[in-house]
């Protein structure tokens, strides 16, 4: 895996939503094909879906203190 950025526009941007699975299918498989080439993208990837996973760690209650 490399650091390779593409030909078409950084993926970065576009990390949240693919991970909760909201991008058309015309944009999350260039993502998909993006993430397996660029390591930087790869590692922003796992942080990215790891946040969103604690979000659902968190309550109401939470958010109020």
């Amino acid at each position: 895996m490399t650091a390779d950025r593409g030909d078409g526009p950084h993926v970065r941007q576009l990390l949240g939503a693919y991970v909760l699975d909201a991008l058309a299918a015309d944009e999350s498989g260039p993502v998909a094909g993006h993430l397996q080439r660029c390591a930087v993208c790869a590692a922003a990837y796992v942080e990215v879906a790891e946040a969103a996973s604690l979000l659902g760690l968190v309550d109401e209650e939470d958010l109020l203190e």
